[in-house]
């Protein structure tokens, strides 16, 4: 693909994803992205094949950008708690420092596609995978650091704390409760205290 190709996938990418995150997936059609963004319908079918194709790409782009914003920055703290903590930080409300106007993708998509199939659900679906295992190993490595105790349920404690993930995202995009961030602070602190925190 051409150097323009790419700067204008690029930009359909970043359109596309913010919109993504205001209306949905069902939202994000080719039509709508191609007004959007002032070009042909027909002009978008050389980036994106389908309306399913988009999607996926979409969700790769989301990828890309959580990673640069939530990811990154916390695998520079140090290893075990300091780095689980700072991920759960920079997970919470990641999509408007992104500079996305919606809440996280994924997170309404998980209740947009739960009685649904297909390969955009199941990319969903991996992606949730990926995720909970990432915060899985932050959990055995906090263990492994001493700064949570051995007893830990890892699988339980992942599961509380997308709880904690979704309750806030509920809260702060659905309710708009201006105390959305201090109650998953004072959540998450409770957690970890109760798999015996030894430092944060």
């Amino acid at each position: 693909m051409s150097r323009k190709g790419l700067t204008t996938r690029g930009r359909l990418l970043s359109i596309g994803l913010d919109t993504l995150s205001t209306v949905g997936l069902a939202g994000v059609t080719l039509g709508n992205l191609a007004t959007t963004a002032r070009m042909s319908k027909s002009g978008l079918f050389a980036h994106f094949s389908s309306k399913e194709q988009l999607q996926l790409d979409l969700l790769d782009e989301m990828v890309r950008v959580a990673d640069k914003n939530v990811v990154a920055p916390a695998m520079a703290a140090p290893k075990g708690l300091p780095r689980l903590t700072a991920l759960v930080t920079n997970w919470l409300g990641w999509s408007r420092r992104a500079g996305l106007r919606g809440g996280c993708p994924v997170a309404a998509a998980i209740f947009e596609l739960d009685d649904l199939s297909g390969v955009v659900r199941d990319r969903v679906s991996e992606l949730d995978a990926r995720w909970r295992s990432l915060l899985a190993s932050l959990v055995t490595e906090s263990v492994d650091c001493g700064h949570l105790t051995e007893t830990v349920d890892v699988e339980q404690f992942v599961w509380e704390l997308f709880g904690i993930y979704l309750s806030h995202h509920a809260s702060s995009r659905f309710i708009r409760d201006p105390k959305a961030e201090i109650r998953a602070h004072t959540a998450f602190s409770s957690l970890i205290q109760r798999a015996g925190a030894r430092c944060e």
